[in-house]
């Protein structure tokens, strides 16, 4: 593996999915016509940063079939470097179905990934020279929980980039049915958060975590294991951030109709680790954070609503964002 001619923004790691989308409302089972996309939440914050101007590298592995190809085919589309992306002859790309709902609820999903070649990542994907000379390492509860080798990856990922002064952020991405026990994933997704600096748990997420049911609750159990930063999504109301200085509640965007909610947490991790890399403040990482997840849940699709760089200026011109001093 070679040095890039220039140094990665951003790595991050995690399992890309064949996504089929329904195309009708409907319980799956009676559903005949779907619309093909990807899906994975370390991608979709990869996608984003890319549309956003910065270099993103992806690390993962997928397999020599049509669903991996074109999640390769989806990477080059967005620009994404994927030299760290291995072809795994022994194993299968995964997918998953998803329903669709007009009245703004979760939808269902349907997950084929058991035994995919995702979740045979493990610390021989590191390649500490394609690594290492990033700016910052972005990752999700998600990819430490598809297998033991694969949460061992992420450690190993958070502790290098740790040691060589790097910034990590991580968004804690609950997937309670990919982990042995309730117990291991509070254990394993803590122990993973005090590595980073900006720790973006969803309060429900931040509940189940810390056992804490107030944003400064859960934003002090995390400041008192390491991080520099919380911030915390609060739905509709916005996003709760706190520091060892300040603390502050910024307010959410106003959404006329909410068409796909998965993706939301994406989006503003896309938001907050972007701006944050601009060198801009807290309450205006957090604004932004707000902004791209407001847009990433009004259409379908998990990164479809993510903005370009022209696009995400222009509204970024045309609003000041509220902040409310937290209590």
């Amino acid at each position: 593996m070679s040095n890039t001619n220039t140094a990665l923004d951003v790595i991050t790691y995690g399992e890309a999915m064949a996504m089929f989308v329904a195309a009708e409302t409907g319980a799956l089972a009676g559903v005949g016509q779907f619309t093909k996309r990807v899906a994975g939440a370390d991608l979709n914050v990869a996608i984003g940063l890319s549309r956003l101007g910065f270099k993103v590298g992806w690390m993962s592995r997928v397999g020599n079939d049509s669903f991996g190809q074109y999640v390769r085919d989806t990477l080059t589309k967005e620009g994404i470097d994927q030299r760290c992306v291995t072809t795994d002859e022994r194993y299968p790309t995964g997918f998953q179905l998803k329903s669709k709902n007009d009245d703004g609820s979760d939808p269902a999903i349907e997950y084929f990934r058991k035994g995919s070649a995702a979740s045979h990542l493990s610390l021989a994907d590191y390649v500490a020279d394609y690594v290492l000379p990033a700016r910052h390492l972005h990752l999700t509860g998600v990819a430490p929980a598809i297998s033991a080798s694969s949460c061992e990856l992420a450690f190993h990922l958070a502790r290098e980039m740790r040691a060589a002064g790097k910034t990590i952020s991580f968004d804690p991405n609950l997937r309670p049915t990919l982990w042995p026990s309730r117990a291991a994933m509070v254990e394993g997704l803590n122990a993973l958060a005090a590595l980073a600096d900006w720790v973006l748990p969803g309060i429900g997420e931040g509940e189940i975590l810390t056992g804490y049911t107030q944003p400064d609750d859960i934003a002090k159990f995390y400041l008192d294991r390491g991080a520099r930063g919380v911030i915390i999504k609060l739905g509709a109301e916005g996003a709760y951030f706190r520091t060892a200085d300040d603390a502050a509640v910024i307010a959410g965007q106003p959404v006329a109709k909410v068409v796909d909610t998965v993706g939301a947490g994406d989006g503003f991790a896309v938001g907050v680790v972007s701006a944050l890399l601009e060198g801009k403040t807290l309450p205006q990482a957090v604004a932004r954070g707000n902004r791209i997840g407001a847009l990433a849940i009004q259409v379908i699709g998990d990164s479809e609503g993510l903005p370009s760089r022209a696009e995400l200026d222009a509204l970024e011109r045309a609003d000041v964002p509220h902040i409310a001093t937290a209590a």
